[in-house]
C-alpha cells in the first residue's frame, strides 16, 4: 500500500502481508502529489519552469514515464473542460501566449509539430497521410530532425490547440485489459519559439517538447495479443531504450 505525503515529499510503501515489525520504505521526491492534486498545481511545480526557459532561447522536454493505465496522457493532455482538468499541454498553450501577448519591443514566431512513434516507425500526426513513416536526419546546424515533418504558425491557444486536436485524432490507441483507450505509440508535440527584438539583430530559438509516453506493459496483465502483443513488444522495447 502507498501513500503520498505532498508536504514532506515522500511516497511511503508499507506491506499489507507484513506484521508492524516491519517498518515502512520511505522514498523521497523533489516533488510529490497525492490523488486530490489539482492540474494546475502540478503544472506549476513540474513544468512552468522549463516553458519559461525556451521563452528564453533554451530546449527543454516534459514526459510523463509510467505503467498503462496510471494517468500519463491525463497528466499530459488532461480534459479541455473543466478548465481546472486540463494537463500539462494545454496549461503550456496558455503560459506561451500570455507571456508573448504581454511582451513589448520584441516579435514572435511560434511553430507546432505533432509526430508519434509507432512500432519504431515515426509518423507525422499533421500530415494527409499519417501512415507514412519518415525519416531521422542530423546536420550540424540543426542536430537531429526528423524530414519533412508537418509544421504550422500559430498565433493563439485557440490555433495551437486546433493543431493538437487535429492530430490527436490521427494517434494509434486500442484496448486492453488495464486500460480501454491505451496510447500505442509515444508522441511529441514540439513549439519552435523564435524571438526578434524591434531591429531584428538578435534572434533566439528555444524549442519545448511535450512527450506523452506509451506505458509499459506486463502481457500477463494486459491480456494482449496480436497487433497488440507486437505493440507491447515494441513500446517496452523503446522504453528500456530511453
Amino acid at each position: 500500500a502507498a501513500e503520498a505525503f505532498s508536504d514532506r515529499a515522500l511516497i511511503s510503501l508499507k506491506n499489507p502481508k507484513a506484521g508492524d515489525a516491519e517498518p515502512p520504505k520511505d522514498f523521497y521526491f523533489d516533488a510529490v502529489f497525492g490523488p486530490n492534486a489539482e492540474q494546475k498545481n502540478i503544472y506549476d511545480i513540474c513544468a512552468s519552469g522549463v516553458v519559461e526557459s525556451v521563452l528564453n532561447g533554451y530546449n527543454g522536454t516534459i514526459f510523463a514515464y509510467g505503467q498503462t493505465g496510471s494517468g500519463k496522457t491525463h497528466t499530459m493532455e488532461g480534459k479541455p473542460d473543466p478548465p481546472s482538468l486540463r494537463g500539462i499541454i494545454p496549461n503550456s498553450f496558455q503560459h506561451i501566449f500570455e507571456y508573448v501577448s504581454s511582451s513589448r519591443d520584441v516579435q514572435y514566431l511560434v511553430r507546432a509539430s505533432y509526430l508519434e512513434i509507432y512500432n519504431e516507425e515515426i509518423r507525422d500526426l499533421l500530415s494527409k497521410d499519417p501512415k507514412n513513416s519518415l525519416e531521422l536526419k542530423e546536420n550540424i546546424d540543426s542536430g537531429v530532425y526528423v524530414k519533412d515533418l508537418t509544421s504550422f504558425v500559430v498565433k493563439n491557444v485557440a490555433e495551437i490547440d486546433h493543431v493538437m486536436q487535429s492530430g490527436k485524432k490521427n494517434r494509434s490507441v486500442g484496448a486492453t485489459l488495464m486500460n480501454a483507450t491505451s496510447s500505442r505509440s509515444h508522441s511529441i508535440f514540439t513549439i519552435v519559439i523564435e524571438c526578434a527584438d524591434t531591429g531584428g539583430e538578435h534572434i533566439r530559438v528555444g524549442k519545448l517538447n511535450l512527450v506523452d509516453l506509451a506505458g509499459s506493459e506486463r502481457q500477463s496483465k494486459t491480456g494482449a495479443t496480436g497487433d497488440r502483443l507486437k505493440e507491447a513488444n515494441k513500446i517496452n522495447l523503446s522504453l528500456t531504450a530511453l
